[in-house]
């Protein structure tokens, strides 16, 4: 199962590779501070930094939230870093007194942890792109292409499907449901398979595998012509009857029995990647013809699958 990918995230190449429009509203909404006690969505670096600029309207909203969340995560982090500071600096008198297995083990947490949040800060400030800020994981957020009254729109959805009529505690329950696998569409997705269907552009996808020595190793899988896959998608709205919570978008990636390098790489999944030209057939299904639905997985693309161990 796909537990990781790289997406494309820029929305303005979207737009324009897809004829989409921006659901800019559902973008606003998910980067809203609420409640004060709400964590930052889970966001890859690149579709942040795609906002930053911002624009008139929706966009100016959108630039403006992200950079408070910014300046939160950078104010808890830097008293994060003081504090590990102030660690290091104890531990280290409590050694030049007297060495203790206690004060080297103080000593060696607070330096990973002051080590840590040095590297949040740094990724945070940084404005050079690298391959890490595309990456997505399951309960993160990414823009997904979906059809809506025939037009084409792109709304920010998180990797991990809750379905339309499940309790909030779905996502506990079911923390798998960032895959859907197509020998399972008709039973446990038979609410959305035929109904709502979308898609995530990915340049890369990332699988867990058993080493030779019986570690897990992160494999990266990419085609060899370098070309973007279009991953097929179920999606959900969910809406709290109670009126308590907000509402909540949410997706699952389609994954199929393994290409053939794949399964030689030691993975037994892979994600189901639509050719072009049935982007329409599949945005706009009729769940009473899926068998033609089915027709376009067996006409997927198989682009040859190039695999390394992930850095």
């Amino acid at each position: 199962m796909c537990y990781s990918a790289e997406i494309q995230a820029d929305y303005k190449k979207l737009v324009r590779q897809f004829g989409a429009i921006m659901d800019f509203e559902a973008f606003a909404q998910l980067w809203l501070r609420q409640k004060g006690g709400e964590k930052r969505p889970k966001t890859p670096k690149a579709m942040d930094e795609a906002f930053r600029e911002g624009g008139e309207g929706a966009l100016s909203v959108i630039a403006e939230e992200i950079a408070a969340w910014d300046l939160l995560d950078a104010q808890a982090w830097e008293g994060d870093l003081f504090a590990q500071r102030r660690r290091i600096a104890d531990a280290e008198r409590k050694l030049a007194v007297k060495p203790t297995k206690t004060a080297q083990q103080e000593l060696d947490r607070a330096t990973r942890k002051q080590a840590q949040v040095e590297s949040w800060l740094s990724d945070l400030r940084r404005k050079e792109p690298k391959a890490k800020d595309y990456r997505i994981f399951p309960g993160w957020w990414a823009p997904v292409l979906v059809q809506e009254n025939g037009q084409r729109l792109i709304r920010p959805m998180r990797y991990q499907c809750r379905p339309p009529h499940a309790p909030s505690s779905y996502d506990k329950d079911y923390p798998g449901t960032y895959n859907a696998r197509r020998d399972n569409l008709e039973r446990a997705w038979k609410d959305l398979f035929g109904y709502r269907h979308g898609l995530i552009v990915v340049g890369r996808f990332y699988e867990n595998v058993q080493g030779p020595d019986g570690k897990n190793v992160v494999i990266q899988f990419q085609p060899r012509d370098k070309s973007p896959m279009l991953v097929a998608c179920l999606w959900s709205h969910w809406v709290d009857p109670q009126g308590l919570e907000p509402d909540l978008y949410s997706f699952a990636a389609i994954t199929d029995d393994p290409e053939p390098e794949v399964a030689a790489a030691g993975h037994d999944r892979t994600i189901i990647n639509i050719k072009p030209e049935h982007i329409d057939a599949w945005l706009n299904p009729d769940p009473s013809k899926l068998a033609a639905l089915y027709a376009i997985f067996d006409d997927k693309a198989k682009p040859l699958y190039e695999h390394k161990v992930a850095a």
